[in-house]
């Protein structure tokens, strides 16, 4: 059968969500998804993509210092005082699997201060772990037939380490050693937004659309991904904003390839701020027990019709 390899990673190592980012920040670079497709169907060619345009500038914008955007986001969010209160927090939801139809995965996503992370996707019946205590971090993929955990790659493993941190990255970025320009306007989905440029203390610089009517953050830049022998900018998008006890966070996730005609979906069901969440959570997984392989079939479900 011919099979497809979808995978999960999120801006700067995630998705870049800071809380009320985290999916974007807090993913470590994720294991691959392995989706059975039928043999009798064969895949949609890649249409010819066009150049693409330069990015729009949005109009009649007021001239705001980059440290004033990142004070009024801060605001927004529901304020420093109140993200530094929260010590854990608890995601759950669905993302998009690729495959035949739409297939979308349970995930759930732990975080702990100062930046532990522990994220699970239900697959077939088993579940997929990624891991990481604070300094080690570990992979379990039971869809690979892997029963036993795996290290995080040299790679992976920077990638997590040198992530934006619980609160993600542009709240207190000053105390965090990184710092921020203006790097234009930009209408992004129809909305104006002002984008920043960050560059973190070792010098890795990321941009940041803020949306300039919400001052939330409207697209975030993921690292370029090779795709048809290309490097292709990569972006994710946040939407649908809800409340959680006073903090703002993005109940959906969309990331784009630049010149790619699919996306990728993660969406958020429930919230927890604050839950318990023992160390021994994140710690090295213990070995999976494998079930038969078999031909992954699903429906569509509720989720792969959100969209904001």
């Amino acid at each position: 059968m011919m099979e497809n390899e979808v995978r999960i990673s999120k801006s700067w190592r995630a998705g870049c969500l800071a809380l009320g980012l985290v999916l974007a920040c807090h993913l470590p670079e994720a294991a691959a998804v392995k989706i059975q497709r039928d043999p009798s169907v064969s895949p949609a060619p890649t249409p010819p993509q066009a150049a693409q345009p330069a990015p729009a500038p949005a109009p009649d914008l007021p001239k705001l210092a980059a440290a004033q955007i990142a004070e009024k986001n801060a605001a927004a969010r529901g304020g420093l005082a109140a993200w530094r209160a929260v010590q854990t927090m608890q995601l759950s939801g669905k993302m998009e699997a690729g495959g035949k139809q739409d297939t979308w995965l349970p995930y759930t996503l732990q975080v702990k201060r100062p930046n532990k992370q522990r994220l699970a996707i239900e697959f077939e019946g088993q579940t997929s772990l990624q891991v990481y205590d604070g300094k080690n971090g570990w992979k379990l993929r039971p869809y690979l037939n892997r029963a036993d955990p795996e290290p995080f790659s040299p790679d992976e493993l920077r990638k997590t380490e040198q992530g934006p941190g619980f609160d993600g990255p542009l709240l207190d970025y000053q105390a965090k050693g990184s710092k921020i320009e203006v790097d234009g306007t930009e209408m992004v989905d129809g909305k104006p937004t002002y984008r920043l440029k960050l560059t973190d203390k070792l010098g890795n610089a990321h941009r940041i659309w803020i949306d300039a009517n919400t001052f939330l953050e409207a697209k975030i830049e993921d690292a370029p991904r090779r795709f048809d022998g290309k490097m292709r900018p990569v972006g994710t998008y946040l939407s649908d904003y809800r409340d959680v006890q006073g903090l703002k966070i993005p109940y959906m996730f969309e990331t784009r390839v630049e010149g790619v005609h699919f996306n990728h979906k993660m969406t958020v069901e429930q919230v927890a701020l604050n839950p318990k969440l023992d160390d021994a959570l994140f710690g090295k997984p213990a070995p999976a027990q494998l079930s038969p392989a078999r031909v992954f079939k699903t429906a569509p479900t509720a989720a792969a019709t959100q969209s904001k």
